[in-house]
């Protein structure tokens, strides 16, 4: 399988260079040359098959020729080494539990994936760069921890993430290094952008990525749908908390390989640019602004060109499948009251944005199952959840452990110009 630029189909890369690569030369992202499908019996099977078999399915079509089946095999096994329970929240509504990996968020499946990936792939010293909107950057830190060969720099926007997400970024130590950045997201990510099209810098420190722009990062996430199609059936409604949109493009990938389902909902807070765009045609990025659910504060969101790819470019098409729904803070903390009083169910605030927006679908369609992604612990947003239910959310005995201890990130302006002063200082 190749990929291509979605700037140019004549930039290509094999599933292992499109890895290491992270970005393609010209600032494009990697795409598959084509979507293969995979029969219905790997969707609807009536065999017990845990994730990480699905995920081998899933992987395997991309991966061959860049590595034995075996070896994707013990990666997908490694990666995903945890379950992703379903939780029935309410009539015909679950929530998808993506949090029971080493630091509580659903980017732990393309993270340990990724870092498996890379160090199977590659034999000199590279440096991961990952821009953060909170979770990224702290599973990519676990992911990679003392990795032989690799090094790690996570840039965060300053005073824009929880407390507990930034001791999970700033207390790794090792090979993990924090960048603290003057700014939001989206000067994050332009920045480490910019990195990866600096030729004099990759000359010295080489680079890779893994965001969910890293093909490691964003289709192994195909598998929390597989997962649940597998268990519920094809009336599935999918409500996906949405931030840079690397988990719905990974939605929307299985569901082009042949996986079947209702739909999809981009779920997110103010930050509605994909929302507008389904509703108005008109996609205008902008500058992000800071909510209670901040891994989807992003105004730019990168994988927004792989979700229109994914249907030929045909906004028609795309509303056929996918809705929007965007909700405030205020709403948000209603809607996590709400559901603690009537289901005793503790959600964190992009769970709670996901559960929100099935409610008129499930009420239109008394046939589907919605299934919302609670994509991360509600502990890691207990500032915002204890005081909407009156007591703290559990926390789990390794996260309680790094509370407490000191910070270590390094502070930088948010330029480009800061950025490479450092990786070369």
């Amino acid at each position: 399988m190749q990929f291509h630029s979605t700037q140019n189909k004549n930039e290509t890369a094999a599933f292992h260079e499109a890895i290491l690569r992270g970005l393609p030369p010209d600032n494009g992202l990697y795409f598959p040359d084509h979507i293969p499908t995979l029969p219905l019996e790997t969707w609807m099977g009536d065999e017990d098959t845990q994730p990480h078999h699905l995920a081998t399915e899933i992987i395997w079509p991309y991966a061959k020729g860049s590595m034995e089946r075996a070896d994707l095999e013990r990666i997908c096994a490694e990666a995903m080494n945890f379950p992703f329970p379903l939780v029935e929240t309410d009539d015909r509504r679950y929530a998808l539990e993506l949090f029971h990996g080493p630091t509580l968020a659903f980017k732990d499946v393309g993270a340990r994936f990724l870092a498996r990936a890379i160090a199977h792939f590659s034999d000199k010293k590279v440096t991961v760069l990952v821009a953060t909107s909170g979770d990224t950057g702290s599973a990519v830190a676990q992911g990679f921890y003392n990795v032989e060969g690799i090094d790690v720099v996570l840039l965060y926007p300053k005073g824009r993430i929880s407390k507990v997400q930034e001791q999970q970024l700033t207390t790794v130590g090792g090979n993990v290094q924090a960048l603290e950045v003057d700014g939001a997201f989206d000067d994050c990510q332009a920045m480490v952008k910019e990195a990866f099209l600096d030729a004099e810098l990759q000359a010295t420190r080489p680079l890779t990525s893994a965001n969910s722009i890293n093909i490691a990062r964003w289709i192994p996430q195909a598998t929390y749908y597989a997962s649940t199609v597998h268990m519920l059936g094809e009336n599935v409604l999918f409500s996906v908390p949405s931030g840079n949109y690397g988990n719905l493009a990974a939605g929307l990938l299985a569901h082009k390989m042949g996986m079947p389902c209702k739909g999809f909902i981009a779920a997110t807070n103010a930050n509605s640019v994909v929302p507008e765009y389904l509703e108005t045609g008109d996609y205008q990025p902008r500058a992000s602004v800071a909510t209670i659910s901040n891994a989807m504060d992003v105004g730019a969101p990168s994988n927004f060109i792989r979700l229109t790819r994914l249907f030929g470019d045909d906004l028609e098409a795309f509303r056929q499948t996918v809705s929007g729904f965007h909700l405030d803070d205020d709403a948000t903390r209603q809607r996590i009251r709400h559901i603690h009083d009537t289901s005793q169910y503790v959600c964190d605030p992009h769970g709670a944005i996901g559960h929100a927006a099935l409610d008129t679908p499930l009420k239109q369609d008394q046939e589907a199952l919605g299934v919302f992604l609670h994509t991360a612990a509600p502990c890691k947003f207990g500032d915002v959840v204890a005081p909407v239910i009156g007591t703290d959310p559990d926390m789990p005995d390794r996260l309680q452990a790094i509370i407490d201890r000191p910070k270590q990130a390094v502070n930088i302006d948010a330029t480009y110009a800061a950025l490479k002063d450092y990786l070369l200082s």
